[in-house]
This record gives C-alpha cells, structure tokens and sequence, in this order.
C-alpha cells in the first residue's frame, strides 16, 4: 500500500510515526516499532530488553503501560495529525498474564473521539496470541 496520504486517508503515515519514536526521548529508550496503523487504531511491536525485566524474570508493568499509552497517543494522531497535543488522563490497566523475554504487540483503539475527551482502550498480547494487559485510556484534547 502507498503511504503517501489522500484525501480519504489518515493524517499521518507509518514512517511519520516511527520518525517520531524515534525522535522523542521518552519513547526512544523503549525502541517501540509502529507495525500497523489504521483511522484511530495504532499497533507498536514492543522488543524484549534486558531492562524490561523486574525481580523474577518477569517484563515490568510499565513497560505495558508506556506501550499502551503510546499506542493511543499515536492512534489519536492518525485521526488528528502530529501537531496535536492531547494528553493522557486516566488510564486503567489489568495485569492479565505476565511474560518473560520475549516481544509483545500492543494495539489502541480510539472508542469515542469527542470534542475535548477521548476515549479508548489498548490491549497487549503475546507473539503467541495470549492477552497480557488491557487498559481503558482517556485522553484530554489541548488547544493549540
């Protein structure tokens, strides 16, 4: 598929998004790779790091936490573009499964983008398909 946009199409693309990993501080360090993007849906391939890894071999609860937080941040620019600068709120997050050194995908979803709130929720899972984390997320709309 073409990544250039149209006028049908998202208003961002995959490379502007990975570009923007890539140049934030605070998701650099997590190396998050965009594997799918759709209108207010973002996937990020979460890669296994050593420092991922909390007493007992286990991948630290904020490491999901951060993935999905990104995941609806990124989901939020493909409806609203990379000048927007809504904000993280609230999030609820259930542990469901814990995972030891190994990748992980983590999907948002955008429920209700409404004028000033926006509403999703974020689901981590395996290489393996097995749920790991679900989160609620409601992001605040800025003005400009």
């Amino acid at each position: 598929m073409n990544e250039e946009r149209s006028s049908m199409d998202l208003a961002v693309t995959k490379q502007e998004l990975q570009h923007l990993l890539s140049e934030v501080a605070f998701t650099r360090q997590y190396g998050f790779v965009v594997h799918t993007i759709a209108d207010g849906v973002c996937s990020l391939n979460v890669p296994f790091q050593a420092l991922f890894e909390r007493p007992g071999g286990i991948v630290s609860g904020q490491v999901f936490m951060a993935a999905a937080d990104v995941a609806m941040w990124l989901a939020i620019m493909t409806k609203l573009g990379l000048r927007d600068q809504s904000v993280t709120v609230e999030m609820k997050t259930n542990f469901l499964q814990g995972v030891r050194q190994e990748p992980f995908l983590c999907t948002a979803t955008i429920l209700k983008p409404g004028k000033r709130l926006i509403y999703g929720v974020a689901e981590c899972m395996s290489t393996h398909g097995t749920l790991l984390t679900h989160h609620t997320i409601t992001y605040m709309r800025l003005e400009s």
